[in-house]
């Protein structure tokens, strides 16, 4: 006899698990005409507003290993990715497809939980999960994630606005998830406090959207990203998009205490693991100078911690960082390119 825990999908079928997971996926009903069920979503987008779409990929191996992650952690984070495109541009983050492609031996129960945490952060932000699709894989499980938004066109944020001039930002803490990453894949079965905050950071980012839609409302950001790749490669990325150079402060960079004591303890320059880390889903921007300070005080009004000040725009194309005593170093981007360098993988 199959335990309920030992299912998989062959067991249930297809629309037998589309039954078990439906329920609880329209969080908004308002605009949705028709959810899950039928050959398509139907809904409809907001007036007067621009429709944002974002996608994303993750793969077992690559990505994540299944092993060493809950399902309801996968899911959350698989959504989280995306949420935090849409927080990139500033906008509020509307309706999620999601498409699997799921190998025989997942049981049916992780594949819940793994709803059950997309739907939790899901219904945290009014976000409805309208529809996806499933298939099977003869390895790997593979996720694929779109979500839309939407955002007023004058509040709209994009990488290639930086001007020089500019004060940069960021809106959290850098590198605490590459730490995190670290732990998974030595082994998390013994941490304590700060390491199992660290592996948190990873396997739950938190996607920035009511900071990001605070900063396209604020007006004087001129440009923005989410801290996907590495906060040295995204400010590059909106450096290069942007036809500007950026100078950043060594010591103000944002690095927690957690992260500071495992540097120590472990050979790391704290400044360059932070800039070097990926997945931080934070927002970096750049904000006009004569609204940096009003900006800066509202969001500490507003969140209740500080938007940390990390560096300049320049006229010059350089990527620079200043070390105290007031040594300059070439910034080079150091974060995840998936296909330069090897892929590591993530839990």
């Amino acid at each position: 006899m199959t335990t309920e825990n030992g299912k998989r999908l062959q067991d249930i079928g297809e629309f037998g698990f589309i039954d078990r997971i439906r329920k609880g996926c329209v969080v908004r009903p308002r605009n949705v005409v028709r959810p899950i069920g039928d050959d398509a979503a139907v809904f409809t987008p907001d007036a007067d507003r621009l429709t944002l779409v974002t996608t994303d990929l993750l793969v077992e191996r690559v990505h994540f290993l299944k092993e060493r992650i809950s399902g309801e952690d996968l899911g959350a984070k698989s959504l989280a990715v995306n949420l935090s495109d849409i927080a990139a541009m500033g906008g509020e983050a509307r309706e999620a497809f999601v498409s699997l492609a799921i190998p025989d031996s997942i049981a049916v129960t992780y594949l819940e939980a793994f709803y059950n945490g997309m739907k939790e952060l899901a219904a945290a932000h009014a976000v409805n999960i309208l529809g996806g699709d499933t298939t099977g894989s003869r390895s790997d499980l593979m996720i694929a994630v779109t979500v839309t938004g939407s955002v007023p066109p004058a509040e709209l944020l994009r990488r290639d606005g930086a001007r020089p001039g500019d004060v940069v930002f960021v809106t959290g803490w850098l590198g605490d998830s590459r730490a995190g990453l670290h732990w998974i894949l030595e082994g998390t079965s013994d941490l304590q406090g700060e390491d199992r905050e660290l592996v948190r950071a990873h396997r739950r980012p938190r996607p920035h959207l009511e900071e990001g839609r605070f900063l396209a409302a604020a007006g004087g950001v001129h440009g923005a990203i989410d801290v996907s790749d590495g906060a040295s490669s995204d400010a590059a990325h909106v450096a290069s998009e942007s036809g500007v150079g950026m100078r950043l402060f060594g010591d103000r960079i944002p690095v927690s205490p957690a992260l500071r004591n495992f540097c120590a303890r472990n050979g790391h320059d704290p400044v360059r693991f932070a800039l070097a880390g990926g997945e931080d889903y934070v927002l970096l921007c750049t904000v006009s100078a004569s609204r940096a300070e009003d900006i800066a005080r509202g969001f500490q009004n507003r969140f209740g911690r500080p938007l940390h000040r990390i560096g300049e725009v320049i006229a010059d194309r350089r990527m620079e960082l200043v070390r105290s005593p007031g040594t300059v170093e070439a910034l080079h981007p150091e974060g995840w390119d998936h296909f330069k360098k090897k892929p590591s993988v993530g839990g």
